[in-house]
């Protein structure tokens, strides 16, 4: 899928140099931006993976609801970026816009097909599946590292913890 995306991407810069400079067409056609590597700019925002727009979008708190009564919910939410993997961007924690205090989401990108900026900050909405699962020590402390801290902070993770988490298939950052 990485493959794909990536071709898809040179095809459309093929496709775009051989349009006339003046057309606005060619203004509306998706663009990769030197933003990002492998985001794509539309009107709307920064896209990563499938293209989302924000019609279907469920609250924070009605995810959590959802989670509740079920093992896995398919949503689409907007979020707040808390941080990113600070190696290559290939996960990131967010929180309910506005509430710092709520739970953090811990998000994947689906086939590793796509990785978000270092820098990243601000609100997204992400599409994909949300779910509980219990993250072994090794991973917790494979992800501090990741996020870059120190070597004590990593030291002093040795239980297993239970984190809600999101597969996300599309990921587009609002402007």
């Amino acid at each position: 899928m990485k493959y794909l995306l990536i071709l898809s991407a040179f095809a459309l810069f093929l496709v775009s140099c051989g349009q006339d400079s003046t057309s606005s067409e060619a203004e509306d056609d998706i663009q990769v931006t030197e933003e990002s590597e492998n985001g794509e700019m539309e009107g709307d925002g920064i896209h990563y993976g499938e293209r989302i727009d924000e019609e279907g979008v469920i609250g924070y708190s009605e995810l959590m609801v959802q989670l509740e009564e079920q093992d896995s919910v398919f949503a689409k939410i907007i979020a707040e970026v808390d941080d990113v993997c600070q190696k290559k961007g290939c996960w990131m924690n967010v929180y309910a816009p506005g509430k710092e205090e709520s739970e953090r989401l811990f998000v994947q990108f689906y086939d590793y097909a796509f990785f978000m900026p270092l820098d990243l900050q601000g609100e997204v909405v992400l599409e994909g599946v949300a779910y509980r699962d219990v993250t072994s020590v090794e991973e917790l402390q494979h992800y501090a590292e990741d996020a870059g801290e120190s070597e004590e902070a990593i030291a002093a993770i040795t239980e297993p913890e239970e984190q809600l988490k999101f597969m996300a298939t599309g990921v587009k950052i609002l402007k």
